[in-house]
């Protein structure tokens, strides 16, 4: 079943960089927000019944609003062109509870955040944790160029200019990150952290390679891989009884919704989350950027957004 939706109204929006503007979400009748932590996102739910998902970029400390940064997409799916072409200050907007698949480990030793792009929302939100906390950490930020890099003045403020490290396309230093030195030169214990597009992520991931898995965090925009449709294989719904066919062309959330059964999904890529389900049966094909390999192994829980199976039969908790 479903989570239960939050309304908000958007009290603010506001031009953040090129293609991207802020939206400050508020509860209409000034109630405190569900509380969140460091790396979390919430699904925005637009009036044609589109979900998508957009990190929080405020102080984890904060309750009276959400902060998100949203980058107009031009080949996206129309969500990030509703949100900057639409949506206006004053409007009811219906959002999910804050969701956390790129925890920040607020002890660690050390922590060595890398962003690409938009993918500094997140990271703003685990440097003022870790700035108020009083742990070390680094912020590596790489952009196209500096008016496309939001939040490009918070990061100049004292105290967290000095850790900050810039790098622009059209000023010849653009994502060329020395990985290899990143990493070899970090203390000991610290953990890595880095969102962005996936060519950042795949060198980030391959210079963390001899890194204990549990001290490397990514987050991804978009999927690396195709959903699985190839269908051909049965769906039993061990809660209703329920029993479907998943066709080939169709996803396993698709047949699902087909039949009228209801199951939350945002991102429909496999990278937010919202669909996780709990696998009581079966084998999943698992194409998701979420579970960790660990998590895939074992078998018990999948996105059914992007995931198919390798069994004739899945059993989920639904």
């Amino acid at each position: 079943m479903s989570e239960p939706l939050l309304k908000t109204r958007i009290h603010r929006i506001e031009y953040a960089a090129e293609d991207v503007l802020t939206f400050d979400l508020r509860p209409p009748g000034g109630d405190l927000l569900p509380p969140f932590t460091a790396g979390a996102h919430i699904d925005v739910h637009m009036p044609q019944g589109v979900a998508r998902s957009y990190s929080l970029l405020n102080h984890a400390q904060e309750r009276h609003r959400y902060l998100i940064g949203i980058k107009r997409e031009a080949a996206g799916r129309g969500g990030s062109a509703w949100m900057h072409d639409a949506a206006k200050v004053g409007a009811l907007i219906d959002i999910s509870a804050p969701r956390n698949n790129f925890t920040l480990v607020e002890d660690a030793a050390h922590s060595v955040l890398v962003a690409g792009g938009i993918g500094i929302t997140p990271m703003w939100c685990m440097v003022q944790s870790l700035a108020a906390l009083g742990r070390p950490w680094t912020l590596h930020f790489r952009a196209r160029s500096r008016s496309s890099a939001p939040l490009l003045h918070e990061l100049a403020q004292p105290g967290i200019a000095e850790h900050v490290h810039l790098g622009f396309s059209d000023e010849g230093a653009g994502r060329r990150l020395d990985w290899t030195r990143l990493v070899a030169q970090a203390p000991e214990g610290s953990h890595f952290y880095c969102c962005g597009p996936n060519a950042m992520i795949e060198a980030f991931e391959g210079a963390c390679a001899d890194v204990p898995p549990e001290r490397v965090h990514v987050e991804h925009f978009a999927a690396k891989q195709a959903a699985a449709v190839e269908g051909g294989f049965a769906v039993r719904l061990a809660r209703s009884g329920h029993e479907l066919t998943v066709e080939p062309g169709q996803s396993i959330l698709e047949s699902l919704r087909a039949c009228g059964v209801v199951v939350p999904s945002s991102c429909q890529q496999g990278v937010c989350g919202a669909c996780e389900t709990r696998v009581l049966a079966g084998r999943p094909d698992h194409r998701d950027l979420v579970l960790s390999q660990a998590e895939k192994d074992s078998g018990k829980t999948m996105m059914i957004c992007c995931s198919g199976s390798h069994s004739k039969e899945l059993v989920l908790d639904i």
